[in-house]
């Protein structure tokens, strides 16, 4: 790492002395660095310039619109950190932090509102030195009081995730004077990540909140650390976000290249359909498309044939997302693992991705698809000796089989050899048929509901439930909205869910969150399946403690065996590329950043590109 260090002072080893008189005094080496990284060292020195993968002369200016990816067809909350309301796209504009990531490394992070970071070998603290020049989007000084607030607020106001995991081994937050600020770390606990976790936590503004409840979802625009503001909408239509004039750190080496555009604005359509038309019509100049129909069929119209519109798969190195169709084990028909293995041969991946797909997906097996961290065939010595002191409450299939693949399937929409392995597997978890009608020994009958505030998905969940109906399961989709999906998603009220998750190249304990114990009961939390076993709780914490990326692949490996050999989903499909379509008036360096996309943070709108097509009618 790149990093100075220097001693404790003379007077404190002293001090020390005094207590010892006769012993060895070590004394402790403290890091004062200007970047920090899980494992490795950092690739750029304290005195880069700007990040590789961006153009330093980029031009400035211009809109980039598009339409959102996540987080349903309207919103009517701009607070990004509560579990209330349905938040508004592209919030993480408004919020910096002490230190920020770079894109083209998997766990790096360099000062950004802190000008300098001192933590001791163990990691067991760390200080930042907050920039005087740092600001609010109203002007106001951003302190160090600012960042203890934001730690209270969260934790008395925030989403649980703040409280029950974020926060859950920082002992203290301390302000030693106006820009200086102290994290201490609980004794006992994985330091690993947490200085970083500490510099990344987006700062909130004390004074703007000292009037107004931080609990309540609305619509008032906030007052924010970021170097965007919102400055227009209309709900379930748009958000724009602009540049905040004379932003301080419009000139710091992390942002020279980046944040080429003036604007951001998110345009919301009612569903799939109508967004893909006002694409096509130029309504918004970019489009990530993750339907496989469309960008295989319907990408035909006349401003791609004129070469108005670029259609474009971008290579993704990330881990991708873990999809699937979740089994919430909270619910007693599925305590038994063989009824939810039963499920996996229920999901026809072949013909689905045959038919509906135009094979354009891969099968998904495991929980970290697309990166080292996916266990594979026999059991490896190192996730062996991981594994061996819970090997009496596991599977004998984690230690004795290859890590579990689902099962392939012939590409026809009923595989009467699969529904029959269903059927075996159903009885075997004491499962009997009346009358058609699967029931257990008190006669209460299988019964699978899936919900959904979109019926996009429907068209994929018709045949599995098809498929559950012919071996005996009462099954059936409710389409629900919005706000009843939240509550019943927040309060775990339903029997299986599609879901995905991403995760991190450098996962931590953050993921406890998703198969961790500690959310099988937390409301609002990530652990959709409510799956949670002593092995996973051990090893999850093992990963926070692990010393190198190596060590690190192991254990993760291993939680991944382990949670395949459980059954908690039936896994979907993945493709580690982005499908990306645009209007042709944008430019972009010639390097991707390696772990993102590239588009909001390093392309930049083209003027000339954008008058010609105005010119030739394509744009209005």
């Amino acid at each position: 790492m790149l990093k100075h260090r220097h001693r404790i002072s003379l007077t404190s080893l002293i001090a020390g002395m005094a207590l010892t008189i006769g012993a060895p005094v070590l004394a402790e080496e403290i890091i004062n660095a200007h970047g920090i990284s899980a494992y490795g060292d950092l690739k750029y020195a304290a005195d880069y310039k700007h990040f590789d993968y961006v153009n330093p002369d980029a031009p400035q200016g211009g809109t980039l619109t598009m339409r959102p990816t996540t987080g349903g067809a309207t919103f009517d909350s701009f607070n990004n950190y509560i579990l209330k309301g349905a938040r508004v796209t592209g919030l993480g504009l408004l919020s910096d932090s002490l230190l920020t990531p770079s894109a083209d490394e998997p766990d790096s992070s360099y000062l950004y509102m802190a000008e300098s970071m001192e933590y001791p070998e163990d990691r067991s603290w760390v200080t930042f030195k907050i920039r005087k020049d740092a600001t609010f989007s109203d002007g106001t000084p951003i302190t160090s009081a600012d960042v203890v607030f934001t730690r209270d607020i969260l934790i008395e106001k925030g989403h649980p995730f703040y409280k029950n995991v974020f926060f859950k081994d920082f002992e203290s937050i301390e302000a030693l004077d106006t820009h200086t600020v102290k994290f201490t770390f609980k004794e006992g606990a994985n330091t690993r990540d947490l200085p970083q976790y500490a510099g990344g936590l987006g700062i909130l503004p004390k004074h703007y909140w000292a009037d107004r409840d931080f609990g309540k979802s609305g619509t008032d625009i906030p007052v924010g650390s970021g170097g965007y503001t919102i400055t227009d909408y209309k709900v379930g239509q748009f958000v724009k976000y602009c540049k905040i004039d004379n932003y301080w750190a419009a000139d710091h080496p992390a942002n020279v290249g980046t944040g080429n555009f003036d604007c951001y604005r998110y345009e919301y359509f009612k569903d799939n359909d109508v967004s893909f038309e006002a694409f096509k019509s130029g309504a918004y100049l970019v489009r990530e498309e993750n339907t496989a129909k469309k960008w295989k069929t319907q990408y035909d119209f006349p401003a791609v044939e004129k070469g108005f519109v670029v259609q474009e798969e971008i290579a993704d190195a990330n881990p991708q997302s873990n999809q699937g169709i979740w089994l919430n084990l909270r619910k007693p028909q599925f305590e038994n693992i063989k009824t939810r293995e039963a499920m996996q041969y229920l999901f026809n991946f072949e013909w689905t991705n045959q038919t509906l797909f135009y094979d354009s997906y891969t099968r998904s097996d495991s929980f970290w698809e697309n990166s080292p961290m996916q266990a594979e065939g026999m059991i490896s010595t190192e996730e062996a000796a991981l594994l061996e002191p819970y090997r009496d409450q596991l599977p004998a299939s984690v230690f004795d089989e290859p890590a579990y693949l689902p099962p392939v399937m012939k590409k026809s929409q009923v595989d009467r050899s699969a529904l029959r392995k269903a059927n075996k597997l159903l009885a075997e978890a004491g499962w009997k048929a009346d009358n058609g009608v699967l029931k257990n020994e008190k006669g209460i009958p299988l019964k699978i509901e899936f919900i959904d505030d979109d019926e996009s998905f429907l068209k994929i969940l018709a045949p599995v439930i098809e498929a559950m109906k012919r071996a005996g399961i009462d099954a059936s989709f409710t389409q629900i909205d919005r706000a009843q999906m939240i509550e019943r998603a927040k309060n775990y009220d339903y029997d299986a869910l599609v879901r995905g998750y991403g995760t991190s190249l450098s996962p931590g304990e953050e993921i406890a969150q998703l198969y961790g114990s500690v959310g099988v009961e937390q409301l609002g939390g990530a652990n959709t399946a409510g799956f949670g076993h002593p092995a996973v709780d051990d090893l999850i914490k093992k990963v926070g403690a692990a010393r190198s990326r190596e060590e690190m692949h192991h254990t993760v490996r291993a939680i991944d065996r382990v949670l395949r050999a459980y059954h908690i989903r039936v896994p979907n499909w993945h493709l580690a590329v982005d499908r990306l379509a645009y209007w042709d008036v944008f430019g972009r360096p010639e390097t991707k950043p390696k772990y993102a996309l590239g588009v909001l943070s390093t392309w930049w709108f083209d003027q000339e590109k954008y008058d010609a097509l105005i010119a030739k009618g394509a744009l209005k």
